[in-house]
């Protein structure tokens, strides 16, 4: 079954966040994630959710999108992602019933 991670990031250091978004699509690849959505701009349907920059992510289980994000591919990016940014992140399987 499918995992998705969600994201949403409120982007303090714009010039230093390009270089999380440039070092993240190759540690994805080892875990068989995919960018879903990267960056699209989005609208309120219901509440008050304002996303900054929303991201989803996708991989073949939640097993391997937590290996993903614990992973010595992912460990620079994050770093810089942590020091750039505050986030909010969620994983959740694809399909519960």
């Amino acid at each position: 079954m499918p995992a998705y991670i969600i994201v949403d990031v409120d982007i303090q250091d714009a010039v230093l966040y390009e270089e999380y978004k440039k070092l993240t699509p190759a540690s994805l690849t080892t875990y068989g994630g995919k960018f879903i959505v990267r960056g699209a701009e989005t609208e309120t349907l219901e509440g008050n959710w304002q996303p900054g920059r929303f991201v989803i992510l996708e991989f073949p289980s939640l097993a391997a999108a937590k290996k993903w994000w614990n992973s010595p591919e992912y460990a620079p990016a994050k770093a810089i992602r942590q020091k750039t940014a505050n986030t909010n992140m969620i994983v959740v399987n694809g399909y519960a019933g």
